[in-house]
């Protein structure tokens, strides 16, 4: 896949912190806002609210759990794992009462309640299968107003389903329960120096002018038919809202098309609301439509993130970043 210039796209928490709601607790704000990870209160099978509480905070201090899903999956334990690291505090799947510390030290409740104005709408009544089927819709919007706000809030549609009961979020006006992940403060994003994508980890994490690391995003980095590259290559443009163009040369296995065709915008896109366009024909940072994948999918040989993730590194990186590709990085 490439864009634009070409146009063809390509806790095992082991500390007893205080004692939180154990897996059967109910999944509703005040749980959340009063979760304190235990061993008893995480999970990487089922939602917690103390899972949702450590990946909201992880993801407000840009280090990203992916959809937050309330699970203690392995999205959350690399997050905790890197954010550990830029805190040079000890790094490993264990949730220590240090990091704990640090991250808990955001009070602010994860929950919010959100008024539903208006929606993006039309909605597409179903999301083909085949990119071949995509050619002709003129907008790759959402599916749903529950995929729209459960974007929109960085949420698996579970989860916002689970904490508004009932709900089918499509009136203006109702009121809901979503989750907040805004960052403290209103400065502009971190500026990074390097991006480093790591190919066995399925990782990409963005350093400052200093060497210190400042984000981190789980990533599907390439794929058997089509591997990511190795080596430096550089940022050479970013494209909001790209078009997806294409290419019969590469012979994606699940595309028959012999003949180049174009994807309309939208965050159904392939990929995505955003394409970080880099140095080597056909390959590029970018969105997707199924955030819920991430770390767990294959991608074309680019490196595939949620929409929301691909925004916050393209706010990032400019024209020229470096962006180095290695197996098993430091």
């Amino acid at each position: 896949m490439s864009l634009m210039t070409t146009r063809e796209v390509c806790i095992v928490v082991v500390v007893a912190l205080a004692t939180g709601p154990a897996f059967g607790a109910e999944m509703n704000a005040a749980a959340i806002n009063s979760a304190e990870p235990s061993k008893k209160s995480l999970s990487n099978e089922k939602p917690t609210p103390a899972g949702v509480r450590l990946q909201v905070l992880l993801d407000r201090a840009h280090f990203s759990p992916g959809e937050i899903d309330g699970k203690f999956g392995e999205n959350a334990k690399k997050a905790l794992r890197a954010y550990a690291e830029a805190r040079q505090l000890p790094s490993s799947d264990a949730l220590t009462e240090d990091v704990w510390k640090t991250l808990r030290s955001d009070e602010r409740p994860v929950t919010a309640t959100y008024t539903i104005t208006d929606l993006a709408g039309p909605f597409l009544r179903k999301l083909p299968s085949k990119m071949e089927e995509m050619k002709d819709i003129p907008k790759l919007g959402f599916t749903s107003p529950r995929e729209e706000l459960a974007e929109k809030f960085h949420m698996s549609e579970q989860l916002l389903a689970t904490l508004n009961p009932g709900h089918h979020f499509d009136r203006a006006g109702d009121t809901i329960v979503v989750l907040d992940t805004s960052g403290e403060g209103t400065g502009a994003p971190a500026k990074a120096d390097k991006v480093e994508v790591d190919k066995s980890r399925q990782t990409v994490k963005l350093f400052d002018k200093s060497n210190a690391l400042i984000s981190f995003y789980p990533a599907t980095v390439g794929s058997e038919e089509k591997p990511s590259p190795t080596g430096t290559l550089r940022v050479t443009e970013i494209s909001k809202n790209p078009t997806y163009r294409y290419n019969p040369d590469y012979h994606f296995k699940d595309v028959h098309s012999r003949r180049s065709f174009t994807i309309k915008p939208g965050p159904n896109n392939p990929v995505g609301t955003v394409w970080i366009n880099l140095s080597a024909e056909g390959y590029g940072i970018h969105g997707t439509p199924s955030p819920g994948k991430v770390s767990k999918a294959e991608s074309h040989g680019c490196v595939r993130l949620t929409n929301w993730d691909a925004e916050r590194v393209a706010a990032s990186v400019a024209k020229g970043t470096p962006v180095v590709f290695a197996e098993d990085a430091q």
